[in-house]
């Protein structure tokens, strides 16, 4: 039997792209997938998705940066099976929109990236920690970025935020048993950005892997199932990147 039988996951961002993904591999394994999405109607349509393959997920509206909304979330998430055993912090800010230069994007949208993806993971963890108490074998996996390791970039700060707050939340919830580790993405080829991504950007990062294959959305989901699983008990406070080499070095 899967060490997820019956237990609950809960997934920000968790309507599409990466967070659909992790709810959808959890839910295969037992888990009580509990997707959050700033659109509800998406959650709840990837939930939907997910009850008709044979899984149990409930998909929910929430903003990461709305403390009161995400902290009845958590509550309500944690009622159906008595606490929370794994927060996926996958919600974040990441189109071109908020790829432009500091100089580009203005002090308000600047705001508006770290309210989301700092700030978020802050609240959101926070929310949870109440129902993440006691669960023998809890834990938080944070996504951060392969931008945060090369710098340049606000989104990329932003990134390695997360990545310092994983170190911070590691060693704070650590004598609540709780671990906490992040995955940091490389170029990860999914449907939609094989489509939208334009050829010369994609042989330029792919020329800084070392590895020659694509990058794919189940190398994110594998990271996550051994990150948040058993194997990894005494992991935390790492961020494990999943490049291909392109994040390698110091």
């Amino acid at each position: 039997m899967s060490e997820w039988q019956g237990r609950t996951a809960v997934i920000t961002g968790g309507g599409r792209g990466f967070g659909k993904a992790f709810g959808t591999a959890l839910a295969a394994q037992g888990a009580y997938a509990v997707l959050i999405d700033i659109d509800g109607s998406v959650a709840e349509a990837a939930a939907a998705e997910i009850r008709a393959g044979g899984g149990s997920a409930e998909g929910l509206g929430g903003d990461v940066t709305d403390e009161a909304r995400i902290a009845e979330v958590m509550a309500q998430a944690a009622a159906k099976h008595g606490g929370i055993d794994l927060l996926v912090n996958n919600a974040g800010l990441h189109s071109d929109e908020y790829g432009q230069p500091i100089t580009t994007m203005g002090l308000a949208k600047v705001k508006r990236l770290f309210d989301v993806n700092v700030l978020g993971v802050v609240g959101v963890t926070l929310a949870a920690l109440p129902h993440l108490k006691g669960r023998k074998g809890a834990s938080i996996v944070n996504i951060s970025s392969s931008a945060a390791h090369m710098g340049g970039s606000a989104y990329g700060d932003s990134k390695l935020a997360v990545a310092g707050l994983t170190i911070t939340f590691g060693r704070e919830l650590a004598p609540f048993g709780i671990r906490v580790n992040a995955i940091s993405p490389g170029l990860m080829l999914t449907e939609t950005i094989a489509r939208e991504l334009p050829a010369e950007t994609k042989a330029r990062v792919k020329a800084m892997q070392w590895l020659e294959q694509d990058g794919a959305e189940q190398h994110i989901v594998d990271a996550l199932l051994f990150l948040a699983s058993s194997k990894a008990e005494f992991i935390t406070g790492e961020t494990l990147r999943v490049t291909g080499g392109m994040g390698a070095g110091v």
